[in-house]
């Protein structure tokens, strides 16, 4: 898992096949879909780009998938969401 660029080049430095983007700041808690476009364009096709915190709606999971991520994970808007079923039918528009 990583949070910027300096801890992805430190993953790739150590050869690593799965790359978590966690697009939460740890020390703010607030969540920036600009990880994402900082860091995915980065990782070379080889690695597995996983997007993490924050993915709440369809437009998000669409960027994601623009830039190349290979899976998302879902918590906090999924617990919330009240209908875990429709949320991830939404989120994958079917």
């Amino acid at each position: 898992e990583v949070h910027d660029e300096k801890e992805a080049e430190i993953a790739l430095e150590i050869n690593a096949e799965i790359i978590g983007v966690n697009s939460r700041n740890l020390k703010t808690l607030e969540v920036s879909d600009l990880n994402f476009e900082l860091i995915f364009p980065h990782l070379p096709a080889s690695v597995i780009k996983v997007a993490e915190s924050g993915i709440s709606t369809r437009s998000q999971v669409a960027l994601v998938e623009k830039l190349g991520a290979n899976a998302i994970l879902v918590g906090e808007s999924l617990v919330k969401s009240g209908d875990p079923k429709h949320m991830i039918k939404e989120l994958l528009n079917r």
